[in-house]
């Protein structure tokens, strides 16, 4: 690792990869090229770009990109066509981020000429795998430099002193103990560790950034029409909508509504459990719909089949294996299943709820003229007695060889 020449930084401008900038500088001497990306997390980069500046990182080697549309577009939508959910709650908002970061990491690295890449996660926790699972699966041949696991500043007022030697600008809110970490993109907002340590304390109402209380929330109910084409969403209330702007649309509805907060402990890839406390308003109008849409256009053996790979396939984000070659296995099966998952679903958003209401499709393969109560001349009642029969078999000569 002493041969590195030039490495390429996941930066965020905040105190920890500030730190690990200059750290990068003196610890092997070599240039830092910085990569901030906008995904959706509701902050100025500009300042990022100031301060790598400052922090002596060359103008040409300064990258800050709008990548908001690829994330919804390329990573977000075909997981909710899959329904994925971890654990049976987590939206994997963070999870599905760190592919594409990782993505451009390697690509800036090529652009640039760099042989090592770099990342401020931390040695306890998933984002640590997922970074690295992205660069190895994309260049074998990259060099890896994780600060967390090989300096010794383990702890956020060594941080601090290391910060104010080096002359490097703290915001006045991270002097001190931060209350609890953030991380946020356009699909959702988590904050885990300090206050919310303990599991048996509820989260203060300050934690939350994007979405009122479900109490706060309006005493009337609020009713959306989601469209879909090949199971993505495409437009609400009859406006066609870009990825990136239609799921900032749902956030917003969402979160005015109370929709979408999680209080949940996870089983991390790397053995520990973790609580964290997350915000997915537009995701969960959104998994809401689309298993609504898919209720009437999916065949039960495909809808069955894709909920029994399901848990698998969020386990694969969630632990990184975004560019396996399973997760494409995967993703092909999926978006297979989805070729007349088509049509509109309608949704109330009340109090912190998703209630669908309707759902209809040029492709349904909901039959009236089958279900009705009603006298009808394309099913024979009959015919289900043979059914019954067969299927029964098995377990009548069951019954009679334990008699």
């Amino acid at each position: 690792m002493s041969e590195i020449k030039k490495v390429v930084l996941a930066y965020s401008g905040g105190l920890d990869t500030s730190v690990i900038l200059k750290w990068l500088q003196e610890t092997y001497g070599c240039e830092v090229v910085t990569f901030t990306a906008d995904l959706g997390q509701g902050e100025e980069l500009e300042p990022a770009r100031r301060k790598a500046e400052m922090l002596g990182v060359r103008p040409e080697n300064i990258f800050i990109e709008d990548l908001r549309e690829d994330f919804v577009r390329d990573y977000v939508f075909p997981m909710f066509r899959a329904n994925a959910v971890y654990e049976g709650t987590y939206l994997l908002g963070t999870s599905i981020a760190r592919p594409l970061i990782a993505k451009r990491q390697i690509e800036i690295a090529e652009e640039t000429g760099a042989d090592a890449v770099a990342h401020g996660a931390t040695g306890k926790g998933n984002d640590q795998v997922r970074f690295e699972l992205g660069y190895y699966a994309l260049n074998p041949d990259i060099k890896v430099v994780s600060p967390w696991r090989e300096w010794d500043l383990t702890s956020r007022q060594a941080l601090i002193d290391f910060a104010e030697k080096h002359q490097i600008p703290i915001a006045k809110d991270k002097r001190g103990e931060a209350p609890f970490s953030v991380d946020a993109n356009l699909l959702h907002v988590s904050a885990e560790g300090k206050v919310l340590e303990d599991p048996w304390e509820a989260p203060e109402e300050y934690v939350f950034s994007r979405s009122v209380s479900p109490e706060a929330a309006p005493d009337d109910p609020t009713i959306i029409d989601v469209e879909f084409e090949e199971g993505d969403a495409v437009a609400i209330n009859g406006k066609r909508l870009s990825p990136d702007a239609l799921l900032t649309r749902l956030n917003e509805l969402g979160g005015a509504n109370g929709i979408g907060r999680l209080d949940l402990v996870e089983n991390r890839f790397v053995g520990m459990k973790s609580r964290g406390v997350y915000e997915t308003p537009g995701g969960t109008i959104l998994l809401h719909a689309h298993r609504a849409m898919e209720s009437i256009t999916l065949d039960r053996g495909a809808a069955h089949l894709k909920d029994e790979l399901m848990p698998r396939y969020a386990e694969l984000i969630y632990n990184g294996f975004w560019f396996s070659p399973e997760r494409e296995m995967l993703q092909a099966l999926i978006d297979k299943s989805q070729k007349m998952v088509t049509g509109a679903v309608q949704l109330k958003l009340y109090k912190g709820n998703v209630i669908v209401q309707g759902r209809r499709s040029p492709l349904s393969l909901y039959s009236e003229e089958h279900v009705t109560f009603e006298e009808d001349a394309v099913y024979n009642q009959r015919d289900a007695q043979g059914f019954i029969r067969l299927n029964a078999l098995r377990l009548r000569l069951l019954n009679r060889q334990k008699g």
